[in-house]
């Protein structure tokens, strides 16, 4: 075996966010975000070292809601949009081609059944879009031998502002490639008194765009200025290395208002 030696790859993100209310159902918000990724810490591949990458990216979110009645019962229906990561490629090498970064569109939409004083009952769901170049189809030249696209597009041939607004129509299966690449989460979430919560969801996406299925089962404490969250995940695939996560949240109130006011 040839070794290449030992590295500890590492990456982090720094984020400074906006927001800002306007009126009583309308919300705005942003994020600009500084992302470093070593990977590699001076390794060489094909005659070149790989150094760290660096890009600048932004996220903007709008977010709705209004109370309204449902089967004589208050009721309150939300809708939000948010685009992650629009920002410039990533690049390891000097010279190399530049990765796009995961830039998402997520459509989301919320009801929430108030059933009495004390228990309210809520349905999700969202819908992902990733706005990167579809992978084009590639084929050898039977002249030369050489690789080259046969149909789609070159990512690499495309700017960022281009491969945004052409992700909506670049899949080489046309139409029916475009729905496989849209991801679907839809959840319930069940809170008594404002304090206990039970929560369970699933996510789905197409086995020919990540296969990645999972159910999620959760519970939420609410104490004061203290809330606290757990969930745990099961993946319907074996050996998937999301199958039997458990995540924790611990969330504190430092202007001292309780959460359920």
């Amino acid at each position: 075996q040839n070794d290449q030696g030992t590295y500890n790859p590492n990456e982090f993100a720094i984020d400074g966010s906006f927001a800002r209310r306007f009126g009583d159902n309308f919300s705005l918000g942003t994020a600009v975000r500084f992302i470093y990724s070593n990977l590699s810490n001076g390794q060489f591949s094909a005659g070149q070292e790989i150094k760290p990458g660096t890009a600048l990216a932004a996220d903007a979110s709008a977010y709705y809601k209004n109370e309204t009645q449902f089967l004589n019962r208050d009721a309150r229906i939300a809708f939000g949009i948010n685009l992650s990561n629009i920002g410039n490629k990533i690049s390891y090498v000097d010279g190399g081609s530049k990765i796009f970064l995961p830039s998402n569109m997520k459509l989301g939409f919320a009801t929430t059944f108030f059933m009495d004083n004390l228990s309210e009952f809520t349905l999700a769901l969202d819908v992902n879009k990733l706005l990167v170049p579809s992978p084009p189809v590639i084929m050898a030249d039977p002249v030369t031998g050489e690789p080259r696209i046969v149909k789609g597009r070159d990512p690499s041939s495309l700017s960022v502002p281009s491969a945004i607004f052409g992700s909506f129509m670049d899949a080489p299966g046309g139409f029916k490639e475009e729905l496989q690449e849209i991801s679907y989460s839809t959840g319930a979430e069940y809170w008594y008194n404002k304090q206990v919560a039970l929560r369970a969801g699933v996510f789905y996406e197409n086995p020919n765009k990540g296969d990645r299925q999972y159910f999620t089962v959760g519970a939420g404490l609410r104490y004061n200025i203290l809330n606290i969250d757990f969930a745990y995940l099961m993946a319907s695939q074996e050996k998937s290395p999301l199958a039997n996560t458990l995540r924790f949240s611990l969330i504190f109130n430092f202007d001292g208002k309780p959460f359920d006011q």
